[in-house]
C-alpha cells in the first residue's frame, strides 16, 4: 500500500505523540474523527504502527550504563545464527541486536546498572551465548541523540 501525505502526517504525529487523542489528531490533520480513526486503524492493521509505549528514564531507574558490543561468532551457519538469536531474545539486558555485514557478525545494544553489572553480564551471559568467539565493547560516555523519529 502506498502512503499518502495524510498517512505520513498521522504516522509522524503518532511516533512523537503516541498518547494523542483521536479528536486532537483529526483536528491537526484536517479530517473528521471517524476518518482519522479509520486511517489510524488501517495503518495499524497494515503493520506501519507496530506498538505504543512510554519512554522511561533509564538512569533514574538504575540502568545508567549503555554499551554497544560487537560479537564475532566462531562459525557462521544458519544453525549457529538461529541459536544465537534465540539466546539473545531471552537476555533482558539486550535492548537491540542486529546482524551486520563487515568485520563482525552482530551488534548489540545493552543497558545495565554499572560496569560491574556489565562485567557480570559479559562473563556469565554474553560469552556463554551459542557460538560467541570474540566481543568488543564500547561504553557510551554521553547519549547525544536517542530514539529519534523516522524522517517521514
Amino acid at each position: 500500500m502506498d502512503l499518502d501525505r495524510t498517512d505520513r502526517m498521522i504516522l509522524g504525529i503518532l511516533q512523537r505523540e503516541g498518547r494523542i487523542t483521536n479528536l486532537e489528531l483529526a483536528e491537526r490533520i484536517g479530517l473528521s474523527p471517524t476518518a482519522a480513526s479509520e486511517r489510524t486503524r488501517r495503518l495499524q492493521k497494515d503493520g506501519y504502527v507496530t506498538g505504543y509505549g512510554a519512554r522511561l528514564d533509564s538512569a533514574r531507574l538504575g540502568f545508567g550504563l549503555l554499551v554497544f558490543v560487537e560479537v564475532l561468532l566462531d562459525k557462521t551457519t544458519p544453525d549457529i545464527f538461529d541459536h544465537f538469536a534465540a539466546a539473545v531474545r531471552r537476555a533482558p539486558e539486550v535492548l537491540e541486536c542486529h546482524m551486520v555485514a563487515g568485520g563482525f557478525d552482530y551488534l548489540l545494544k545493552a543497558r545495565m546498572k554499572d560496569m560491574a553489572a556489565y562485567r557480570h553480564f559479559l562473563g556469565h551471559a554474553l560469552l556463554a551465548l551459542p557460538g560467541v568467539k570474540e566481543t568488543r565493547t564500547y561504553a557510551v560516555m554521553e547519549e547525544v541523540k536517542t530514539e529519534g523519529p523516522l524522517p517521514l
